[in-house]
């Protein structure tokens, strides 16, 4: 069950995440994955194929994000408060939201469900995946 509000526990969680981000693995693939924006399911598909050159950084990234998007749904942190500090996880999942229902099936029927728990269930990322969804699409057709 989710708190009513953050404490400093949150913080501290948070505050790893940053540290983690910072890490210069992640750092890599984080840069690796913001330049990525897939405009076909087949696009989406090359890169989860264990051969492709951004596979591992795609991993590294879907991973992260999925780590920290389950412990706001399982209420470890406060969904909000983590979400604010996450727009970089919303910004990602923008990019693949629209393919995720064709890969559950192809896949997992339970891929990205933290991502879409975080986008249906904060208000934060109800207000925020409208922006990044119109900027992913002028970035595809453009």
């Amino acid at each position: 069950m989710p708190k009513d509000y953050p404490d400093h526990h949150d913080a501290e969680l948070v505050l790893k995440l940053y540290e983690l981000r910072r890490e210069p693995v992640l750092r890599e693939a984080r840069k690796t994955m913001n330049s990525w924006f897939p405009k076909t399911m087949d696009d989406f598909m090359k890169i989860t194929k264990p051969d492709h050159p951004d596979n591992a950084a795609f991993r590294q990234v879907v991973g992260y994000w999925d780590m920290a998007f389950n412990m706001a749904r399982h209420g470890v942190i406060h969904p909000e408060f983590l979400v604010e500090n996450s727009g970089e996880g919303l910004w990602f999942f923008a990019r693949i939201e629209r393919f995720v229902e064709e890969f559950r099936k192809a896949t997992s029927p339970r891929a990205f469900r933290n991502a879409e728990w975080v986008v249906n269930n904060t208000e934060m990322g109800k207000d925020m995946m409208p922006y990044y969804r119109t900027r992913i699409q002028a970035l595809i057709a453009g």
